[in-house]
């Protein structure tokens, strides 16, 4: 499967992932792949998979979690939602339902389907915002640490990729504890999004 998805057209591999139904039985909800992305994104954010207001109205981090993202990244809804400026990509494509104690981990068999034949074909992306657990353990190479090791080794990875917590507000105790990321990182992140921003605007 992975060679025929290296060989088809960049909007056809889309369509397929917006189309992809192989977890469909495990959904309680069925399936809604929400990504977003296009050949000229400049900046990738990988988070865990859709919530369920996210599942709703189709719209990625389009939630409270959103809201702080966007404002670490110092940008506005409008670019956020310009895919010619962001790729979104989650570790699950799909609201996987809820647990005891939240949302549900990304279904296991969608980054193996799916994961490397998009990143391919991004080839402009100069910052990837790595976001929680899951993400981490994909995309960083020592990603199984504790969240708050990847992220205090944050200048390990920059300014390629930068591991983050969830903005999620379920996150607002480990902000607390940890006033160093909002002081430290976020004015780099800042700084970093809006050159690679304008670098975009120039071409």
């Amino acid at each position: 499967m992975k060679d025929s998805l290296a060989q088809l057209p960049f909007d056809e591999l889309v369509r397929q992932v917006r189309a992809c139904t192989i977890c469909a039985e495990a959904l309680p909800y069925g399936p809604r792949p929400i990504v977003q992305l296009s050949q000229a994104s400049r900046i990738l954010v990988v988070g865990q998979a859709p919530g369920r207001r996210v599942h709703e109205t189709g719209l990625p981090f389009n939630d409270p979690s959103g809201d702080r993202l966007r404002q670490w990244m110092g940008i506005t809804r409008d670019t956020f939602y310009d895919d010619r400026k962001l790729a979104i990509l989650p570790m699950g494509f799909c609201y996987p339902g809820t647990g005891k104690s939240g949302d549900l981990p990304p279904r296991p068999e969608c980054a193996p389907a799916w994961r490397n034949a998009l990143l391919d074909r991004l080839p402009n992306i100069g910052l990837t915002l790595v976001i929680g657990q899951y993400a981490h353990a994909w995309h960083l190479p020592d990603g199984k640490k504790s969240v708050t090791e990847n992220v205090r080794n944050w200048r390990h990875y920059w300014p390629e990729l930068l591991p983050m917590p969830h903005p999620s507000p379920r996150n607002n105790l480990w902000l607390r504890r940890n006033p160093w990321f909002e002081a430290e990182v976020i004015p780099e992140l800042q700084a970093r999004v809006a050159r690679l921003l304008a670098a975009e605007n120039d071409r």
